[in-house]
């Protein structure tokens, strides 16, 4: 396999780790990028740009990053904190009235980010088209009684975070979130990045789909924990009812889906956008931007939430919108935030280290937080750090 692109010097391991993947594991098409301190450092792609198909992956290739999305939507949010414009302490109701309903009026902002607002499910999930709709899903999360106290407990908000917070981003704004998200943090940083894809970009986007890991003679098949398993088959599971609350499962490659704005599931990035975007978030990137101050930094990655998580059944780690570094989700060091988005993306930052990362692909595996193609090129990225 050839592999286009750049890596400075002493990164050499990820580029070593990046071809293994697509010896080893699988890989179809895929990019990773690495920001220190600002300065791109690694830049690589390779493979075809449809998982169907034959055509190149080329420089400025983009795919749906699936929940990677969340962290992008939640540093908005935090954004939007840190100018003042939005109490994390404050009831969601103070800007969203029609949220108090069924049983939330206590339900504060920081319980949406962390997982916490007890809405991972709907009693009616909404079809493909009505997910799309901002109105309709908004409505459909007021509506909805909380399955735990809100505050009590956290369990993975999959697809509910995406009117959770698109709503929240419009009450505060008064602007759709994926216009917002353009005009404060993908612009300003220049992060080839959409929730909302337009039409003018629809041709860099390539097909993703579902693929099988490689079967290497004599290698142990690593299977799910019983309870995991459980609850991925039970139909009445807060697990499945979480991830189902679109049913059908959307066609992720449909123009249709992908110029909606839904914060929990289809942004469409590339990995230097993923990546660029995280790098502004810890500092400078290329000497200009940098949208968090220090005290955002900390305040993005202090732990609200941690233990059994209902939804997911392992135990998660979460800070106000991204995940932390855990068992479930391992990132770069214990100070890393980010988030990976089911069957593949991870982006993430390291303030410790000055480090960003995105790695986006099109072949999406089974696996939930924890990609086998990420985790070695995280592996790699830290033997070329020392770490």
């Amino acid at each position: 396999m050839l592999v286009n692109g750049t890596v400075a010097e002493g990164f050499e391991p990820v580029r070593e780790a990046f071809a293994a993947n697509f010896a080893l594991l699988g890989e179809r098409g895929a990019a990773v990028a690495v920001y220190r301190d600002g300065r791109r450092v690694v830049d690589l792609w390779a493979g075809t740009k449809d998982v169907d198909g034959t055509a190149p992956w080329e420089p400025g290739t983009a795919q749906i990053v699936r929940s990677a999305t969340k962290g992008v939507v939640a540093a908005g949010l935090l954004l939007l904190h840190q100018r003042g414009e939005l109490d994390l302490d404050a009831p969601v109701g103070t800007y969203w009235p029609e949220y108090k309903a069924a049983g939330k009026e206590r339900t504060l902002v920081r319980h949406l980010l962390a997982h916490r607002a007890g809405v991972p499910v709907l009693d009616r999930p909404l079809t493909p088209a009505e997910a799309a709709d901002p109105d309709l899903g908004a409505a459909a999360v007021a509506a909805q009684a909380p399955v735990w106290e809100p505050g009590t407990d956290h369990g993975y908000h999959a697809q509910t975070y995406s009117w959770l917070t698109g709503e929240l981003i419009r009450r505060v704004t008064g602007r759709p979130v994926g216009a917002w998200l353009a005009d404060e943090i993908a612009g300003p940083v220049g992060a080839d990045l959409w929730l909302g894809l337009p039409a003018a970009e629809q041709g860099r986007v390539g097909r993703v789909g579902d693929i099988e890991a490689p079967r290497a003679a004599g290698a142990l098949k690593l299977r799910p924990k019983r309870a995991v398993s459980a609850a991925y088959a039970d139909p009445d599971s807060l697990t499945r009812r979480a991830f189902a609350a679109i049913t059908p499962l959307p066609d992720e490659n449909d123009p249709g889906y992908r110029a909606a704005a839904l914060p929990a599931s289809n942004g469409i990035a590339t990995a230097d956008g993923l990546a660029r975007v995280y790098a502004s978030l810890i500092g400078e990137v290329d000497g200009g931007v940098r949208l968090f101050t220090p005290g955002t930094v900390e305040l993005a990655r202090a732990e609200r939430s941690a233990g059994p998580d209902r939804v997911l059944v392992v135990n998660t780690r979460f800070g106000l919108g991204c995940m932390l570094h855990g068992s479930a989700s391992p990132l770069l060091a214990p100070g890393s935030f980010g988030h990976p988005g089911r069957g593949g993306s991870l982006a993430f930052a390291d303030p410790e280290s000055g480090i960003a990362f995105g790695y986006v692909t099109n072949g999406f595996r089974k696996s939930v937080t924890a990609d086998p193609r990420a985790q070695a090129l995280v592996r790699a990225l830290k033997v070329a750090l020392g770490a």
